[in-house]
């Protein structure tokens, strides 16, 4: 696989969801690496390494669920944020929300995107061409030494 091949995080609970944009990726014939994780402490494990495993090696971006167990969207986005190795990571927002609350929120917190699941085509279709076009022509930030 190519050094510089964009992995794509899905922070997604919902086990419906988290297949039906694994579909649409394959549906537009979108090959990236699909990291699925189910909440925010397991995301940061991923991007931060777990049990002797190495971080998730850049470039990857984060499509991230707002409302999930243990750790939702905006207390990963506060935590992620604060952390000097990964504040840098781009996330775009996936959620059922329309809430101006939360939009606020996710943008305060410095997201590349919010879409709305309802919004996102009937079978994610939309979601996928959003994130093909950006991963293929924006300059990811560059991989941090320790």
């Amino acid at each position: 696989m190519d050094d510089r091949t964009v992995h794509i995080v899905l922070v997604e609970d919902d086990d419906l969801d988290a297949e039906a944009v694994a579909r649409a990726f394959r549906k537009q014939k979108i090959a990236n690496p699909i990291h699925r994780v189910c909440d925010g402490v397991e995301a940061l494990e991923l991007l931060r390494g777990r049990d002797g495993q190495a971080p998730l090696r850049r470039p990857y971006l984060v499509l991230l669920d707002l409302n999930m167990p243990r750790m939702d969207g905006i207390e990963f986005l506060a935590e992620l944020r604060a952390d000097p190795h990964l504040r840098d990571t781009i996330v775009f927002v996936l959620t059922t929300s329309d809430a101006d609350t939360d939009k606020a929120a996710a943008y305060a917190s410095q997201v590349a995107g919010y879409l709305v699941k309802s919004k996102a085509g009937e079978d994610f279709s939309h979601l996928a061409r959003v994130v093909e076009c950006f991963w293929r022509y924006v300059e990811f930030p560059p991989e941090k030494t320790p």
